[in-house]
């Protein structure tokens, strides 16, 4: 339980698109707190999947096509901060598990 308060701050920071990942590494860098890397690491593939999907999506210009993925990002987005508010290490759905293998060089 310690653990987790002690990490809390940085993994609700992991969540704030772009910046907020490498303001939680940062923060991380000394203690490694098991906690807030698994955050780490899933706002750092949230953060990666919205850019990557914008990249792709913006060539086309419709709304039809845009929207569903703001959408999707946003509901990961809220899973994986609400998970980090309640204290839990539960994977976001669909890409969570995902992200914990590729980044695990991440800590």
């Amino acid at each position: 339980m310690n653990t987790i308060e002690e990490g809390k701050t940085a993994a609700i920071t992991s969540y704030i698109l772009g910046i907020g990942v490498f303001i939680a590494m940062s923060m991380n860098a000394e203690d490694k707190n098991p906690y807030a890397s698994f955050h780490i690491r899933q706002g750092l593939g949230i953060t990666l999947t919205f850019i990557s999907l914008g990249l792709i999506i913006s060539n086309f210009d419709s709304m039809m096509i845009s929207a569903p993925m703001w959408i999707c990002v946003s509901v990961l987005w809220s899973y994986g901060i609400f998970s980090a508010i309640k204290g839990e290490t539960r994977p976001i759905p669909l890409v969570g598990n995902l992200y914990q293998k590729w980044f695990k060089s991440i800590s």
